[in-house]
C-alpha cells in the first residue's frame, strides 16, 4: 500500500464514520427510538448514546484534516494549487465542524442537565435542536460526499 493510498484511506473512513453515522442516528435511530419509547426515556436514551457518537466524530475531526492535508501535499504541492472542489470539501469541513461544536458544547449539556433535572418538555425542546443541526449537518456532509465523488482519482 503507498503512503498515499494509506492516506486516503484513513481519510475516507473518517468521513463514513462521521456521515454514516448521522445518516444512521438521523435516517433509523431517531425513527426507531421514537417509535419504541416515550419522552423520558427516549431523552435519556440520547444523552446516553450522544457521548459514545460523539467520541468517534471528535476521532474523524482529527483524522481528516491531518489526511486531507497529506493528501493535499502529495498531489498538489500545497494548498494554494489545490484545484477549487479541495477548497470547497475544506470549506464544508469547517462548517460541520461549528455544528458539531455547537451540539457538542452547547447542546448536549444542556439536554443532560434538563434530563438529571426531569425536565422533560426542556429536554424535548433541547433534543428538537440537536436534532435540526444534525439533520443540517448531515445535509453538508452528504454535499461534501458529493463533491468528493465527483472528482475520482483524487
Amino acid at each position: 500500500m503507498t503512503a498515499f493510498a494509506l492516506v486516503y484511506t484513513l481519510h475516507v473512513l473518517a468521513a463514513l464514520v462521521w456521515v454514516g453515522g448521522m445518516f444512521f442516528a438521523w435516517m433509523v435511530l431517531r425513527p426507531a427510538v421514537g417509535a419504541a419509547l416515550e419522552g423520558p426515556n427516549r431523552l435519556k436514551l440520547w444523552v446516553q448514546v450522544f457521548p459514545r457518537f460523539f467520541f468517534w466524530v471528535w476521532v474523524a475531526v482529527l483524522v481528516l484534516p491531518i489526511t486531507g492535508v497529506g493528501m493535499i501535499n502529495q498531489r498538489f504541492a500545497g494548498f494554494e494549487t489545490a484545484p477549487r472542489y479541495v477548497q470547497i470539501m475544506m470549506g464544508l469541513y469547517v462548517v460541520m465542524v461549528a455544528l458539531f461544536i455547537r451540539i457538542h458544547s452547547l447542546q448536549l449539556p444542556e439536554l443532560r442537565r434538563a434530563v438529571e433535572a426531569e425536565k422533560w418538555q426542556e429536554g424535548a425542546a433541547t433534543l428538537g435542536r440537536i436534532r435540526r443541526l444534525v439533520g443540517t449537518n448531515l445535509i453538508v456532509g452528504l454535499v461534501l460526499v458529493a463533491v468528493a465523488a465527483s472528482r475520482p482519482g483524487f
